[in-house]
């Protein structure tokens, strides 16, 4: 299988689409990636969220925050889904400090060599941190072209937009264009330029 040995997070909070969630959770492992849905635990072993349309339940057993940087980099792939899911993770007690899911998010753009998948309303997480997406072409839905914008963030009117190792997608109803576009683009990982960083289009 074309994704053997790779490893992919997916942040989680309540009011995600589930239709897009269950599509990850099987059609990566489809490709034989291991897929790890991380979210803020709050200190407990679990924690069970509730989707937006049909309140179906999940649960989270693993933290981002409990990844280190020798663990981040085991993986190929971070995801910050649609729904609401990014508004809830950037919530933060501290006004004068990055929400938690925000810092992870920072991370993970730091390191070339992880791709970043943000789809829908998943840009609201990069909010705090304008910079990772500033002069990046991406597409967002209609309701977060604003928010884009203002990040400095470059509009593209397509269904999924590949950025280098960005991979923006339009709304949750494009999950499998964008897991498509995931996918391919990992499986060609060995065709990049050595040294650059960049990702195959």
């Amino acid at each position: 299988m074309g994704l053997t040995g790779h490893k992919i997070a997916v942040l989680m909070e309540s009011d995600f689409y589930e239709p897009e969630i269950l599509y990850y959770a099987r059609r990566f492992p489809e490709e034989g990636a291991e897929v790890h849905f991380l979210s803020r635990l709050w200190g407990e072993k679990e924690m069970t969220f509730q989707g937006h349309e049909h309140r179906m339940p999940f649960t989270v057993t693993e933290s981002f925050e409990d990844v280190d940087e020798f663990a981040l980099k085991e993986f190929s792939a971070v995801i910050v889904p649609s729904g609401m899911v990014a508004d809830r993770l950037r919530y933060t007690e501290d006004p004068d400090r990055l929400p938690p899911a925000a810092t992870f998010l920072r991370r993970a753009f730091a390191d070339p060599a992880i791709l970043k998948g943000v789809i829908c309303h998943g840009m609201w997480l990069a909010a705090p941190v304008p910079g990772l997406v500033r002069g990046r072409r991406a597409v967002v839905h209609n309701n977060l072209l604003g928010d884009l914008r203002n990040m400095g963030g470059s509009y593209v009117d397509q269904d999924v937009v590949v950025d280098d190792d960005l991979v923006t997608a339009r709304t949750g109803e494009h999950c499998h264009l964008f897991a498509r576009t995931i996918i391919d683009l990992l499986a060609a990982h060995g065709t990049r330029s050595a040294g650059t960083g960049l990702w195959a289009r």
